[in-house]
């Protein structure tokens, strides 16, 4: 794994402790609108880009679902949660980001929340300065589980995709990363990887702290 220059992070479940949030917050807005979203469904929605999440949800609810409008409510929810509380990160986030910073690795980040809140949620964590660049899959066409955030990445990181590993938590964001040609390795949140998955992985590993044997 000595050919390794950069990891490139998605940010909700991987870094920062949230998708257990978007997990309460997704089926309360869509029970203020009149639908019921299931646990299951609602875990299939994590880390899906434009035009995917809205696909994805007339898909559950028929083409008439008004997903603008609870998406923006999703969001309202959301803000409101961290306005009163703290937003966690996962163990070991920032000890492997110095870790990284210190053996002149890279570091990215690729994420399908948009640039305004990735920002805020960087600065307010004091993170900013430990990633090179930083990628929203609002700068490409589509968003996971297609590849063109993690190709644009890899693009701004001006690296070869051989040489850059993604590190995902979720389904959708697994594939986008294997999608770009990228070895992945998946650190679970919400749930552990499937057979079919499995597939998809260069490793499995239980905290981003297992990262370091990867250098």
């Amino acid at each position: 794994m000595s050919d390794i220059k950069c990891f490139i992070f998605d940010m909700d479940g991987t870094l920062i402790d949230t998708e257990k949030i978007y997990r309460v917050m997704w089926p309360k807005a869509t029970k203020e609108f009149g639908y019921e979203m299931s646990d299951e469904q609602c875990l299939q929605l994590r880390s899906l880009g434009a035009p995917y999440g809205r696909l994805k949800l007339e898909e559950f609810f028929g083409p008439d679902f008004p997903y603008l409008e609870v998406r923006t409510y999703r969001r309202k929810l959301v803000a409101d949660y961290l306005e009163e509380h703290p937003i966690e990160l996962k163990p070991g986030c920032v000890e492997i980001l110095h870790f990284l910073k210190e053996k002149g690795i890279g570091r990215a980040i690729c994420t399908s929340s948009d640039m305004e809140r990735t920002t805020k949620y960087l600065k307010r964590l004091g993170l900013g300065d430990l990633f090179d660049h930083v990628i929203s899959t609002a700068m490409v066409e589509k968003g996971k589980p297609a590849p063109d955030a993690y190709l644009y990445a890899v693009e701004q990181m001006g690296l070869p995709k051989e040489a850059c590993v993604a590190v995902e938590d979720s389904p959708n964001g697994v594939q986008s990363a294997y999608a770009a040609g990228l070895r992945v390795i998946m650190v679970p949140d919400q749930s552990e990887p499937d057979e079919e998955l499995k597939k998809l992985l260069f490793a499995r590993v239980d905290s981003l702290l297992d990262l370091k044997k990867f250098v």
